[in-house]
């Protein structure tokens, strides 16, 4: 639960700076820039701990008010350097542009494949069909989940 234990900020406060930056995908640093016009002189740090401290449980909240998939989805993968190192970044988008699903994993292999397909579905439903790049770690991953499980879902490239 959301507690104020050990906060110099009031509850709004906090929660005015973090709809800042999650709705409007601004940085910190101008989250920070806005705060003074609502009276208020914040760190961008002080931002910072409070979205490692509430983000989680925030995320865990939004996602159940969020609308089921459409009949198809767009998936692909790509590699992003965090910290001089190279991990894959998994995402799959529906017809509109919303984006169904993420993963952040270290290895481009089947079983993060899997891992991936089997979160999407959990959270947002099977869609009918799925379009996949030519990378046969995606391919071979969404065909074990079909055959896993009742998803039929058609595999379009």
């Amino acid at each position: 639960m959301f507690t104020r234990k050990r906060m110099q900020f009031q509850m709004e406060i906090i929660w005015r700076a973090l709809f800042f930056y999650f709705k409007y995908a601004v940085s910190l640093r101008q989250v920070e820039e806005l705060m003074p016009d609502r009276g208020v002189r914040v760190s961008h740090m002080s931002i910072y701990r409070w979205i490692m401290k509430f983000g989680p449980e925030l995320e865990s909240k939004f996602r159940k008010y969020k609308l089921p998939v459409n009949g198809s989805s767009r998936v692909d993968e790509t590699y992003v350097k965090i910290a001089g190192e190279d991990r894959y970044l998994y995402q799959a988008v529906d017809k509109r542009g919303n984006t169904v699903d993420f993963l952040l994993t270290a290895k481009r292999d089947l079983k993060a494949a899997k891992r991936f397909f089997k979160k999407a579905i959990r959270t947002s439903g099977a869609p009918l069909k799925a379009t996949l790049d030519k990378s046969g770690t995606n391919i071979a991953g969404l065909e074990s989940i079909n055959n896993e499980n009742r998803h039929q879902i058609e595999i379009r490239q």
